[in-house]
């Protein structure tokens, strides 16, 4: 193996580690501050490197120089741009798809739809729902004159992704932004830097002028850097609740730089006496364990109608229990993968633990296998209900239950959380889907399926602890420009009001 890791001796990145600035890559100095390992073999390095912080300057100089350029290309030659980026990014989406599962563990499955995703993201940016929302519109405002709403691009947007879906969530920020004609800087998280690395290959690949996309590698200390400084018009996050919280408090004082985050999830599923019990275990089952538990919708509480509590626990415990857990690239049929790293392994028997002392019933434990690599089963507890106080968002295959005796005390369980990301019902009847979907808090209400996947031709984004309504998905473009308003007259010299006196003598020389 090289120093550089098996990424790149495997073909999947173009160059060593480095950063991108100015449409060019600068390698980066050797050493471990920046490191990912495969989770199912930690024994391979995929990326390693050392950050250079010196480099964010630099970064932001080269996207404030470059984006006025970028912006007064135009939008159709922006939108021809981003068609060859679509283009790469097909091209590619078998090395990517590859990548994502040696760098972050998820099974081959799901890292191909989502290395598919990038594809997709740009016909749903550029579609009606999406680019619409940000369309030039006139109003007349009287005989002569008229009204204008014309958009701009907030500037220079700090990209800061996720380690679960390191190519398609900041591809959902980026691709908007530069739509908009924003330039783009991206710092991908330090467990997935391989991707972020492969991201900022393909922007070169599909053209994309020099400055306009930028990358910078690194851990914390890059990351407040670059989500703190003056050059930056927006911080575009997708993360944890704590991480946003940090971002939120830097920028206290910088009221006009957008702030766009999608954070994590306490997410319920209540079921119903009228449900379809197959569907309702098979979709809970599917929306708490895909990705590992590793999704922020992942159903981490399940609420059940006490008419049906036995018959779903009896089902769902057996389909938690054979699950089957292995390397996401596996010949063998694999649901669940690794977890990143082994602190997200301890996390979840930590959190189970706590659970059971505090008297939950373990129906399913979560274990951590006994093979090399970071993998845990699927678990289950059952608990007398759930409370804000106690509500944490644990990021792994670990689901609560509980059971309740009516509607209204399921949807206020559902409610019992700081998050408020994404939910469903499970029930064949309208009026109380209609009931839910009311009182529900949250940004995602689905029905009849589970709480994880989304649409990129919706808005996704969640409220509390899970976001500050700024939605991402087909929505992701409000956040990346900002509307101007503009009054035109098009007549001759208005007629000064009363109590004011103008005479044409006035104006000779």
């Amino acid at each position: 193996m090289s120093q550089h890791g098996t990424a790149i001796d495997r073909g999947l990145l173009d160059g060593p580690p480095a950063n991108l600035i100015d449409g060019r890559f600068h390698p980066l100095p050797t050493g471990d501050a920046i490191a990912s390992r495969n989770p199912s073999a930690p024994d391979d390095v995929v990326w390693q490197a050392d950050e250079r912080l010196a480099d964010v300057d630099a970064a932001v100089a080269a996207a404030r120089a470059a984006q006025p350029a970028w912006n007064a290309l135009g939008r159709s030659a922006r939108e021809a741009i981003l068609r060859r980026w679509q283009e790469v990014t097909r091209e590619r989406a078998p090395r990517m798809a590859e990548l994502i599962t040696l760098e972050m563990g998820k099974v081959l499955s799901e890292s191909r739809f989502e290395a598919n995703a990038l594809a997709g993201k740009v016909d749903i940016t550029l579609g009606e729902h999406s680019a619409g929302r940000i369309s030039d519109y006139e109003v007349a405002a009287g005989e002569t004159k008229s009204g204008h709403c014309r958009y701009k691009p907030h500037g220079v947007m700090a990209v800061l992704g996720p380690f679960n879906f390191p190519a398609h969530l900041p591809n959902g920020h980026f691709v908007p932004a530069l739509l908009a004609g924003n330039a783009v800087i991206l710092k991908p998280s330090e467990k997935t830097p391989g991707v972020g690395q492969a991201l900022a290959e393909m922007a070169v690949e599909a053209g994309v002028p020099a400055g306009i996309f930028g990358l910078v590698q690194g851990g914390p200390a890059v990351a407040a850097s670059l989500s703190g400084h003056d050059g930056v018009d927006g911080v575009l996050f997708t993360g944890s609740w704590p991480v946003g919280r940090r971002i939120l408090e830097s920028n206290l004082d910088s009221p006009g730089r957008i702030v766009a985050l999608e954070l994590g999830g306490s997410n319920p599923s209540v079921v119903m006496p009228s449900a379809d019990l197959r569907q309702a275990v098979t979709e809970c089952a599917r929306a708490a364990f895909a990705t590992s538990g590793q999704r922020c919708t992942c159903t981490r509480r399940i609420i059940l109608h006490a008419d049906i509590a036995d018959r779903f626990l009896n089902a769902f415990c057996k389909v938690a229990s054979t699950i089957v857990v292995g390397p996401g690239d596996s010949e063998d049929p694999v649901f669940m993968g690794p977890v990143v790293n082994a602190a997200a392994v301890d996390d979840v028997l930590a959190f189970q633990s706590d659970l059971h002392a505090a008297g939950g019933r373990i129906l399913v434990e979560a274990s951590r296998m006994d093979r090399p690599g970071h993998f845990v089963t699927p678990g289950v507890v059952l608990v007398d209900g759930f409370s804000v106080d106690r509500d944490r968002e644990c990021f792994g295959p670990l689901v609560q239950v509980t059971i309740v005796e009516s509607l209204d005390a399921a949807i206020e369980q559902a409610n019992a959380t700081r998050y408020g990301l994404a939910a469903s019902i499970f029930t064949g009847e309208d009026a109380e889907w209609d009931r839910f979907f009311d009182d529900c808090r949250s940004g995602c209400i689905n029905r009849n399926t589970g709480t994880a996947g989304a649409s990129s031709m919706l808005p996704f984004g969640g409220l509390g602890h899970s976001g500050n309504h700024r939605p991402a998905g087909a929505f992701s473009v409000d956040y990346c420009a900002y509307p101007v308003a503009s009054m035109v007259e098009r007549g001759g010299a208005a007629a000064p009001p009363a109590g004011m006196l103008v005479k044409d003598g006035w104006f000779d020389a």
